[in-house]
């Protein structure tokens, strides 16, 4: 048995396999996802949800699933399933023997004698998934209908019937294409094999989403159905289906689709499930190379991206994607900030702390490779540009205090990356000096003090140092004011201090250090990560769920955060060395279990601050993946 693997008891108890979900990307920013039995959850699931720059900055749901037959003997079998009000439909589920991911998703289904295989790949390339049948036994002959759905709309919306749409099939090698609105690519429909396509427009009403209906969203769409596939398929014989934005050429599907086995990384353990999900959110398009912050639902963030970077790359060796990421984002650099969300004309740019982290993945990257002459080539000007942009102040009202520390923040816009909003707005504004933001600032002077010599940078660093202390330090209770605005102080126990604990340079004595890790591991760790909010606070709401106001409130409010986990470990190792290395080493496989949960051989988002803990948010979080894998190789070095 593989490591990721479910058997028949398993995808048949809908409860179960409802609540498990696949993501595969491509480099081009192309994914697939769906849950392990191919019913679509999420408005966001689809077999094909690929760019379509011409339109708009987001992803489109093409092709939203397909629905395959099995005939043999006159009798049909509908493998395909899908939520439609009242019931599912048609429950092909109930034909499920097993679900493998190793090494890409695999289902078999027994249909009496018949034993089929169904396997899902992405195009590594281009905008395009290939499914590959193969009948494993049959008694008699045996045919094979596949009705494909098709959305064409963006997937942070809906479809719906109209009369705008274009019917037309036009006929390409062993398929047909359509483009069902003027502004869409193509979707090219074939197979590797000669086959029939019988031509049946008609539309599927209400195909619900649960997820959408739990989180409070619309979640009933119309999906388009322009006919069917039909071809015979002999036992042993192995038959692609092809869905792309391009024409393929189907005397080349078979070798194509061996050639893209041979990319995968296997997914034979907890680590190799990491590293393969941890290509997974680098993004290649149009010469700029991205990290996506999330799937199914974020595009490219500028904190994340610097966070999540060392992990996803420097620990793989792989330095060159890392230089890609740091040089994209550096093209979109305004002054003094990054951007929070987005590029170009769509970005965003409340985030204070971007900046910072721009600082601190440089770190990473000459820790890993010792190579402190590409950094000060490449980067020295852009680091002194946003110190001098921080003293003088910049949007936002972000600007430097007597004192040496940074304040920021404005009514109705929160900078940290504690940033959830509802209809009442932010809902932890921390306007005033947020502590990680001037542990993140003293550690930025120091390290460009340190590339430089600059005497001037190193008197400021030391005043930060002294005003770090006074300001946010108490010793009775024994850790960091969470932020600071005039006289007023907020002792919430938050995880934003380990920072202090964490970073290159630290303002904090050792003692202090240790008396703030304790405090974080007796009320905020958890086997998934640090909880946003001790339990014992009266804000501390202990469960994500509900509409989206609801999961605004808990989302920073006691909501556990995986990606913390890389900086208290990184602080316990400091302290602790080879003493701390079984307790990290716990924390770490700890994550183990997570491979055959919510998003399958990856990480979430996001936590429950109660236990058990469940999984809630994005189903694969790149900050979470590479803290992990940053995590690994730290307790490795010890």
């Amino acid at each position: 048995m593989s490591y990721i693997h479910f058997d028949k008891t398993q995808l048949i108890n809908l409860n179960y396999s409802l609540d498990r979900e696949i993501i595969r990307t491509n480099r081009g920013g192309c994914y697939t996802s769906t849950t392990i039995i191919g019913c679509n959850t999420r408005k966001y699931h689809g077999l094909l949800v690929a760019p379509q720059p011409h339109i708009d900055e987001q992803l489109h749901v093409m092709l939203s699933t397909v629905h395959e037959t099995i005939i043999q003997r006159g009798a049909s079998f509908n493998l395909g399933i899908s939520k439609f009000p009242g019931n599912y439909f048609p429950r092909g589920h109930k034909y499920l023997e097993d679900f493998d991911s190793e090494p890409i998703p695999k289902l078999t289904y027994r249909v009496g004698g018949v034993l089929l295989q169904k396997e899902l790949i992405l195009d590594t390339n281009r905008d395009r998934v290939m499914i590959r049948y193969t009948l494993l036994e049959a008694h008699s002959p045996t045919t094979i209908r596949i009705n494909p759905f098709l959305a064409f709309r963006g997937y942070h919306h809906l479809s719906k019937e109209n009369d705008r749409i274009n019917k037309e099939a036009i006929k390409v090698p062993n398929g047909v294409k359509f483009q069902l609105y003027p502004n869409y690519s193509p979707l090219y429909l074939q197979l590797s094999k000669k086959n029939e396509f019988v031509s049946k427009p008609e539309w599927y009403y209400n195909v619900e989403y649960i997820l959408e209906r739990e989180r409070g969203y619309e979640y009933q769409e119309d999906l388009f159905v322009p006919g069917y596939f039909e071809f015979d398929i002999a036992k042993g014989e192995a038959v692609i289906f092809s869905a792309g934005l391009t024409e393929a050429d189907p005397k080349t599907r078979q070798n194509a689709f061996e050639k893209e086995i041979g990319r995968r990384i296997p997914r034979n353990n907890f680590e190799n499930c990491l590293k393969n999900s941890a290509g997974q959110f680098i993004q290649r398009r149009d010469g700029k190379t991205h990290i996506i912050a999330g799937y199914p639902w974020f595009g490219w963030w500028g904190r994340d991206s610097f966070i999540a970077a060392p992990g996803l790359t420097l620990t793989q060796g792989d330095n060159t994607t890392f230089l890609e990421v740091v040089d994209t984002l550096v093209k979109d650099l305004h002054g003094p900030l990054f951007p929070n969300v987005g590029s170009g004309v769509m970005r965003n740019m409340n985030s204070m702390d971007a900046p910072l982290w721009f600082f601190w993945s440089l770190q990473q990257y000459i820790a890993f490779t010792a190579d402190i002459k590409t950094v000060k080539k490449k980067y020295l000007d852009k680091m002194k540009g946003i110190i001098d942009g921080f003293r003088a102040g910049t949007d936002y009202n972000i600007h430097m205090l007597d004192n040496g520390l940074v304040y920021g923040g404005q009514e109705g816009l929160p900078l940290t990356w504690m940033d959830a909003v509802n209809s009442d707005g932010p809902v932890t504004p921390r306007i005033g000096c947020p502590v990680e933001i001037n542990a993140l600032w003293y550690n930025a002077l120091s390290f460009y003090h340190e590339l430089t010599g600059d005497e001037e940078i190193k008197s400021l660093a030391e005043r930060v140092r002294h005003s770090f202390v006074a300001t946010y330090w108490d010793e009775k209770k024994g850790y960091l004011a969470d932020y600071v605005k005039g006289d007023e102080k907020d002792w919430s126990i938050r995880p934003n201090m380990v920072f202090a604990t964490s970073l290159p340079y630290s303002p904090l004595e050792e003692s202090q250090m240790e008396s703030i890790l304790e405090i974080v591991k007796s009320k905020l760790l958890t086997n998934r990560g640090l909880r946003s909010l001790a339990p014992d606070d009266p804000g501390y709401k202990g469960y994500y769920h509900g509409n989206q106001y609801t999961r605004d409130v808990a989302y920073h409010n006691g909501t556990v955060w995986a990606w913390l986990l890389g900086h208290f470990v990184e602080g316990y190792l400091k302290l602790h060395g080879k003493s701390g290395k079984h307790f990290v080493e716990k924390i770490i496989q700890n994550f183990d279990g997570v491979m055959t949960q919510y998003g399958v051989g990856t990480v979430a988002e996001i936590y429950d601050g109660d236990p058990p803990h469940r999984p809630k948010g994005a189903i694969s979080q790149a900050w979470s993946v590479g803290e992990l894998l940053r995590m690994m190789y730290l307790v490795n070095k010890v």
